[in-house]
């Protein structure tokens, strides 16, 4: 089933830039797939109306930084379309605290949020992707191979060759792998080990957000303001 891209609910920019990406059969079976699992009574985060969220806060032309991530949160009311962000009222995730805690190592005055919505940097022009787009309930990685990662593939090939000057930051072995994708003389990779407590330390004190706003700085944009 090939689906026509008018029928995409996404912010026009991107809309125009995957435009070829829609009529591709994959995309097609991956709406028929979600469909299907939805009718046969199983829950899909996140909600449809979010999960193109992150390109709706970060329009194309307005990306600076690129943070991924791998599927969606799988518990009931986390997951909001933004890697690593949940909204107001559900507890920050344990990889998120660590990632405020890298913040706060780059800037001392950074406050510790109490909470884990990140819609203000995707507002800034921080892409919160993650390579997978849906996950179902209880689930972790379930839809790792419904073709969605054809998909945010496509989406960082596109703005590796059509735009310049992005940071990346790629955590973990699985992001780190999606380097390869990226053309490392127009953009800036930083990676180091993933957030998550499972991967230990490796993650503190690698100054990745100052440096990405180094980077920007350098290149005449706006910094991240990365208080929340």
């Amino acid at each position: 089933m090939k689906i026509q891209p008018s029928n995409v609910n996404m912010e026009a920019s991107w809309k125009a830039a995957l435009e070829e990406e829609f009529e591709k059969d994959y995309f097609g079976e991956i709406k028929s797939f979600l469909v299907q699992e939805k009718k046969a009574g199983k829950k899909i985060y996140p909600p449809g109306s979010l999960i193109f969220n992150a390109f709706e806060l970060t329009p194309f032309d307005k990306v600076k930084v690129v943070i991924l991530g791998q599927d969606p949160y799988h518990n009931p009311q986390e997951a909001m379309g933004l890697s690593f962000s949940v909204p107001k009222g559900i507890r920050v995730p344990p990889s998120l605290k660590r990632i405020y805690k890298e913040i706060a190592n780059d800037y001392p005055e950074f406050q510790i949020p109490d909470h884990g919505d990140l819609t203000t940097w995707a507002e800034q022009g921080v892409l919160l992707l993650n390579a997978m787009l849906t996950v179902e309930h209880k689930k972790a990685g379930s839809h790792k191979k419904i073709g969605w990662q054809l998909f945010t593939d496509a989406v960082i090939k596109k703005l590796s060759e059509e735009r310049e000057g992005i940071v990346f930051l790629l955590w973990g072995n699985f992001a780190k792998k999606k380097g390869e994708l990226i053309d490392n003389f127009k953009h800036h990779i930083l990676s180091s080990p993933h957030p998550s407590p499972l991967a230990g330390n490796g993650f503190f004190n690698n100054e990745h957000f100052k440096t990405a706003n180094n980077i920007l700085e350098g290149q005449n944009k706006t910094a991240i303001n990365w208080q929340v």
